[in-house]
């Protein structure tokens, strides 16, 4: 069975104990209680398989605290991670210059590709649901962007996410497939 370690991050407040409980579907959160560190969520996901070979997944999605006073453990939690998913709220305009420093520090510094990144613009409930595409500076204009509405269309968070699971397993897969042909040869 395939492992695939998946990183949530992004600036403080933008929801991503929320959507990391809905999306692994674990407990929901009534409060908001400011992550400390890391809280690391093991899932499977029925839906995802490795290259249509039927081989299961497990995942670790790691939800990552936004308070730049962790920023010493980022090194720990980056190590070995399949993929980065960086989650900003939308109505929060110092997010959009806040997740250039999180795409440097744990896409571009650990020398990810972009197909390893989605970005999440996510709308907290009652806020409206703005779904128009903020400018974002390059690189992060390449990257995938979702949004995320938990209160008017959560499926669609959902069937994104699996999407990107897909890709994460597939990418997996592929490097095992490689690692395991430079041994035979």
């Amino acid at each position: 069975m395939l492992k695939a370690k998946i990183l949530f991050v992004g600036p403080c407040e933008s929801g991503k104990t929320v959507l990391a409980n809905f999306l692994t579907e674990s407990s929901d959160i009534t409060e908001y209680n400011p992550t400390q560190g890391v809280r690391i969520l093991e899932f499977e996901n029925p839906h995802v398989t490795s290259n249509n070979k039927g081989t299961g997944c497990e995942f670790e999605l790691w939800d990552c605290g936004g308070d730049p006073k962790f920023e010493s453990c980022w090194p720990a939690l980056m190590k070995d991670s399949h993929g980065v998913v960086i989650v900003f709220n939308a109505d929060i305009p110092s997010h959009l210059k806040e997740i250039e420093m999180w795409y440097s520090c744990f896409v571009q510094q650990q020398f990810l590709q972009n197909t390893q990144c989605l970005l999440i613009a996510h709308h907290k409930p009652g806020s409206g649901s703005d779904k128009e595409n903020p400018a974002l500076a390059p690189p992060l204009n390449k990257l995938k962007l979702v949004h995320s509405n938990l209160e008017d269309d959560p499926e669609e968070i959902r069937m994104e996410f699996i999407k990107y699971l897909r890709s994460i397993v597939n990418s997996v897969s592929e490097s095992r497939d490689r690692e395991e042909m430079s041994i035979i040869t």
